[in-house]
């Protein structure tokens, strides 16, 4: 048995998400059906994260077992592509790896990126891909909220109510906010992340920027540990699955 991991970029808007579904079309699904068909065995992907409905993949991470070995990785990734990018799906390197390796489990650090488009006229180059505001933000204090969310907390505020994960407990390594033109750029990297939670810390960071919250309502909705203090989750498109770092 050969194992072989896949770094994969995708467009999220038209898929319910990673994961595989019973109903709608998931990532790893429309994969996992052009990989069996190229190896003429049913192949099973195991990814490094659930992105959510909408999210995009600059480089997604997964996995996946063959009893065939690949001996010309290049023309396979071409066969791929052929089949995937009509559907915004790109395979950008296949690696061949030991057993021991696995997507998910042998990760160190997952990185996410996050695009709010703030000024008055709605993206056309952008559409679907950023979180269009028209108001004006405070890019200042919201890089001091920001701040507050560097470290190991309990992220119980950024949390959905339908997170599978055991802890709501993670550990912020970065979380950094830039502004590169009309673009503001937010960057948070940890070893794992909640379901939702980005999301839910930018809607919250962007409360702070329209000052319809002070840091200190910021910090009291951290400390609350409750999810009903948290504000409405920023929208899906501007969120992106930037690296995973074995």
């Amino acid at each position: 048995m050969f194992r072989y991991q896949i770094l994969v970029e995708y467009d999220g808007k038209k898929f319910v998400g990673w994961q595989f579904q019973k109903k709608g079309k998931s990532i790893q699904k429309t994969i996992q059906f052009e990989l069996s068909k190229l190896f003429k065995n049913k192949i099973t992907i195991y990814g490094a994260g659930r992105t959510d409905s909408g999210v995009h993949a600059v480089e997604q991470s997964a996995h996946f077992d063959s009893e065939i070995k690949i001996l010309d990785i290049k023309k396979k990734i071409k066969s791929l592509n052929f089949f995937l990018n009509p559907k915004n799906i790109s395979i950008l390197d296949i690696k061949k790896k030991n057993g021991n390796f696995h997507a998910r489990y042998s990760a160190k650090e997952r990185i996410y990126k996050y695009i709010i488009l703030n000024r008055a006229s709605p993206p056309s180059i952008d559409k679907n891909k950023v979180w269009h505001i028209r108001k004006k933000l405070n890019i200042k204090v919201m890089k001091k909220g920001a701040k507050k969310l560097v470290g190991t907390h309990d992220f119980s505020t950024f949390r959905a109510s339908n997170c599978y994960s055991k802890s709501p407990i993670r550990n912020i390594k970065k979380a950094t906010i830039k502004k590169s033109k009309d673009k503001i750029i937010f960057n948070f990297r940890s070893n794992s992340f909640l379901r939702n939670q980005v999301r839910s810390m930018v809607g919250c960071l962007k409360l702070l920027g329209e000052a319809k919250w002070s840091l200190e309502d910021f910090k009291s909705a951290f400390k609350a540990k409750n999810r009903s203090r948290c504000a409405p989750p920023a929208v899906s498109d501007g969120l992106y699955l930037e690296k995973v770092i074995y």
